[in-house]
């Protein structure tokens, strides 16, 4: 059997879920919420019905380059499989579901003048309508992270702003013409910097480009990620000028940017270098992209300062164009750090903005409970600082696109013990998060429109492959059709969003 057809036993979960009784209807009654997936790291059928290869195709299949030497060949063959996915999360209780295209599954080749693939548009419409047929509101990606390969073969892809843009903007107005009837809710690039900075400064993500010559045969660390993140920044504001101008007045949808970020505090907070190393830290990760969206069409004074002119300069159109290009704040963020100030001058490679990352501060206290993921650590307090940070800095409603950790313990042999399914910690993630998101909105006045976990099957996690377990759902990779079972997370984050969105 495909799905085991039922989430756990609820029977505990309501001792688990916290239920915070003044956070009660704390959320608006129209507030989306669901499960966040990208494209290359579930649907599989990575060369079927006329897929062409995309970026991560070819990393994948390249020796050495993801840690468990795995592909996403099959990945958990959401494509094969969406009817009874979209059917597991009715059973979840979601609202809304956030998935991405895979461009070379829509135009194989990828470029302004390469045919569009029937078969790939036939997916998505059927996806799409699946979706809507089952209640659940669809939140679509533009790129998330798997260009084509052919672009990058042909010009470079992203390191080529005037050869790109017109190319994204073919591809998105082919999505808006076959789904923009039904789908009003569109994210053009999700994550820019992360994508620029793993893929061009790291070289650990594709395309694969860095300085570092064991690791990568081209690229340069100190400024291509900078190039990259600055194609996307312009690329978006056209394609949102052009999504605003030919079909928004008929399709009446919105359209907007997901931004990554994680919350920088200091080491020390009595010391004014950590102090405004943290802030230093937050304009590097997070208003890079969100103050030329949102707040003066040009990069942070921090950036400029350190970085000259391996920061690219928008001319006087772009920054026009940039400025205001996104109706709302999309919001990826997972954990916090704590921030030290450099006494030494930066390097070339430095991305950061001249800062030590740190585990516990001054005083010894830890960031938070370790997950199954070295980076990624429990920290409710910090979500709602920065929360309040982004909110007070730009003043726009923000829709939270991801969030969610890995637990230890949960690489086993299928089936899935009822001890891996009951994941504690992650519960106590979303316990923690929920509430403080709430918390935020219902006390400190933030905006706040939408959450989407991160996510809704364990998947393929890029680099890392199989070894990364983010999801909702346990997936047995071994079966051939990756057999799904929900874990109780799934029932405690549904708990929660019934306590915590008013009633209309």
């Amino acid at each position: 059997m495909y799905v085991k057809s039922t989430p756990p036993a609820t029977n505990h979960s309501l001792a688990m879920s916290i239920l915070e009784s003044h956070l009660k209807g704390a959320l608006r009654p129209d507030f989306s919420w669901g499960y966040a997936t990208a494209a290359a790291q579930i649907e599989g059928a990575w060369n079927v019905d006329g897929k062409g290869e995309s970026i991560w195709d070819r990393l994948g299949h390249t020796p050495g380059k993801i840690k468990d030497s795995s592909t996403a060949d099959d990945a958990t063959r959401a494509y094969d499989f969406y009817k009874e996915d979209v059917a597991l999360m009715k059973s979840y209780g979601v609202r809304a579901y956030r998935f991405s295209l895979a461009w070379s599954r829509i135009i194989p080749l990828g470029g302004k003048d390469d045919p569009v693939n029937p078969k790939g548009i036939e997916f998505y419409n059927n996806l799409i309508n699946e979706l809507i047929a089952n209640g659940i509101v669809p939140f679509v990606t533009l790129f998330h992270w798997d260009i084509p390969q052919a672009l990058e073969d042909r010009y470079g892809g992203m390191l080529n702003k005037e050869k790109y843009t017109p190319d994204f903007l073919r591809y998105a107005r082919v999505c808006f013409e076959a789904f923009g009837d039904r789908v009003k809710n569109w994210i053009t690039y999700n994550e820019p910097g992360v994508y620029s900075l793993a893929g061009y400064a790291a070289g650990v993500h594709a395309p694969g480009r860095s300085s570092n010559r064991e690791l990568n045969e081209e690229g340069d660390s100190s400024t291509e990620p900078f190039i990259v993140s600055h194609t996307e920044l312009v690329s978006h504001a056209y394609c949102v000028k052009m999504y605003r101008e030919d079909f928004k007045p008929t399709q009446k949808g919105t359209i907007m940017i997901t931004l990554h970020g994680n919350y920088s505090t200091p080491w020390d907070d009595t010391d004014p270098l950590d102090i405004e190393a943290a802030q230093r830290a937050r304009e590097f990760e997070i208003a890079w992209f969100g103050d030329p969206v949102y707040k003066t069409g040009d990069y942070p004074a921090s950036m400029r300062a350190q970085l000259g002119d391996r920061l690219p300069r928008f001319t006087e159109e772009e920054s026009k164009l940039v400025l205001g290009s996104s109706d709302f704040y999309g919001m990826n963020s997972y954990t916090t750090f704590f921030v030290k100030h450099k006494k030494t001058p930066p390097e070339p490679k430095d991305h950061v903005g001249n800062v030590e990352k740190l585990d516990t501060n001054s005083k010894g206290e830890s960031r938070g409970p370790e997950s199954d993921t070295y980076w990624l650590r429990t920290n409710p307090w910090g979500l709602r600082q920065l929360l309040n940070w982004i909110w007070n800095r730009y003043k726009v409603p923000i829709f939270m696109t991801e969030n969610g950790t890995t637990a230890k313990g949960e690489h086993v042999d299928a089936p899935p013990s009822e001890d891996i399914l009951n994941d504690k910690h992650r519960i106590e993630f979303f316990n923690g998060y929920l509430n403080a998101l709430a918390g935020a909105v219902k006390e400190d006045g933030v905006d706040i429109r939408s959450y989407f976990v991160w996510t809704f099957t364990d998947n393929w996690e890029w680099a890392a492959g199989y070894t990364d377990r983010f999801g909702v759902t346990w997936i047995d990779y071994n079966s051939p059709e990756k057999k799904r079972y929900p874990k109780k997370s799934a029932t405690v984050v549904r708990e929660l969003f019934e306590h915590l969105i008013a009633k209309e």
